[in-house]
């Protein structure tokens, strides 16, 4: 019986450590885990979020979309985490959809961002380029978040939790939110956004920019 096709990372002249192992993937895990720390860390108390005597009605949509955007600069942190609530309840509930996401980060992670130059991606005796590579990676994000069922699962799991966010913001009265001694709404939880996604461009510059 013939043997089935092998994928394997290898460097035929030299052992190198293997993509999980490397201190730009370790240090992009440290620095993840350090934000998401710190964006916990100023979390609202979720009895302050639920205070039933706080909702009332807006009168007009100028005031449900100032109570919003007021709202969202108290409680960002925890409407996040709702978000992430949403997501996480729909992937769950749809294993076959998280392992999909799941396969394709670890590739991302490990056959392209992570991987050392020194290490080619070989397949049934073929090593692939790291062009070939990205460009395999690219056409199947493209058709797992397009062309299947796991871009509608995220798109309607993410406007669920909006759903909720926004109807909370708009029906939960602000005026006893002291918003005056607060960060901006660019701080917090939302700068992991931007936190996690340059520590992945840092971790990972040095192992990209030999490719190019």
């Amino acid at each position: 019986m013939a043997s089935l096709p092998s994928i394997s990372i290898s460097n035929p002249q030299s052992e190198s450590q293997p993509p999980i192992a490397t201190p730009a993937f370790r240090a992009f895990i440290s620095r993840l885990n350090a934000t998401v720390r710190h964006g916990f860390s100023q979390r609202r108390p979720w009895l302050e979020l639920l205070d039933r005597s706080s909702f009332s009605r807006p009168d007009s949509l100028t005031e449900a979309a100032t109570r919003i955007r007021r709202n969202f600069s108290y409680f960002r942190i925890n409407y996040i985490s709702l978000l992430a609530l949403s997501l996480a309840l729909s992937l769950l509930s749809h294993p076959f959809s998280l392992l999909v996401l799941l396969s394709l980060l670890g590739a991302w992670l490990f056959l392209y961002l992570f991987r050392p130059s020194d290490q080619p991606v070989v397949v049934a005796g073929r090593p692939f380029s790291d062009r070939e590579i990205l460009g395999i990676l690219v056409v199947s994000t493209i058709v797992v978040v397009f062309l299947t069922s796991v871009g509608s699962l995220l798109i309607s799991a993410l406007l669920v939790g909006l759903g909720v966010v926004c109807t909370h913001g708009a029906f939960r009265m602000p005026e006893d939110l002291f918003l005056d001694d607060q960060e901006p709404v660019t701080s917090g939880f939302l700068s992991f956004l931007g936190g996690a996604a340059s520590s992945a461009a840092a971790a990972a510059s040095p192992a990209v920019a030999t490719r190019v």
